[in-house]
């Protein structure tokens, strides 16, 4: 018996984390959303999703609003957080309704309660929620100040007992130095958490590569705007730096 995919690997991971930023969605644009690069995002989704592969999503709220840099510009920090928050809600609803029009059944899953909108973050709901093949994306971050979406990736990825964290970026790994700017700069292939605290690698914050660490999650960093970088990961292709133990 065949599925026209017998000569397709298999993934090398079944379930997984994407964290995306907020600033990957809104394309050439300085600000907001750019519909064709959603759509775009959506369709690589889509892809590994029809391999098989049951995947969570954290997306930033940085193309609306960074609770930091309102923090800075002297609001308060708290609001300035919970602001950036609702951002990513609204990052995950173009997600999802992206993902939707591409026949993917998707969940918003939200950190602070809105059934209005979304559902609120239930663990066994959302595990059943992967089991029945759904994409579930986790918004409004951990729900608390002073975490941010990639602490809040980590915290659901290993809640979600997903096997790897996919950081998608513009570029293709973590290198040891700013590639765009330092043409010397040297990518690594593979790379430990202690190293990457210790380096002060810009990869994720470090409290979030010390919940990985503890939590024996490898953390895969690849280029977003390489078409077909994610799928080709998970068949074990392609160019991405793994950070591990």
């Amino acid at each position: 018996m065949s599925d026209g995919q017998t000569n397709q690997p298999a993934p090398a991971y079944k379930r997984v984390m994407l964290k995306i930023s907020g600033e990957a969605l809104m394309g050439d644009q300085g600000f907001g959303l750019h519909p064709p690069t959603v759509e775009r995002i959506a369709r690589e989704v889509k892809s590994c999703h029809d391999l098989g592969v049951e995947i969570c999503m954290v997306i930033g709220g940085g193309n609306i609003f960074r609770g930091l840099s309102g923090s800075a510009q002297g609001m308060e920090r708290t609001t300035a957080d919970y602001m950036g928050m609702l951002a990513t809600v609204m990052n995950a609803l173009a997600m999802q309704s992206a993902l939707e029009q591409l026949g993917v059944f998707t969940r918003v899953i939200s950190a602070i309660p809105m059934d209005q909108v979304c559902e609120p973050y239930i663990r066994r709901r959302a595990v059943r929620h992967l089991e029945k093949k759904r994409v579930c994306i986790f918004a409004a971050g951990t729900g608390n100040p002073y975490f941010t979406t990639d602490t809040a990736a980590t915290l659901r990825a290993s809640e979600m007992a997903c096997e790897a964290i996919f950081k998608g970026t513009k570029v293709d790994g973590i290198y040891d130095k700013d590639p765009v700017t330092n043409e010397d700069a040297v990518r690594f292939s593979k790379i430990s958490f202690d190293d990457v605290l210790q380096k002060h690698l810009k990869v994720m914050d470090a409290s979030a590569i010390a919940l990985a660490r503890d939590n024996h999650m490898p953390i895969i960093v690849f280029s977003l705007d390489e078409p077909g970088g994610f799928r080709g990961i998970l068949a074990g292709e392609g160019t991405y730096t793994i950070v591990h133990e």
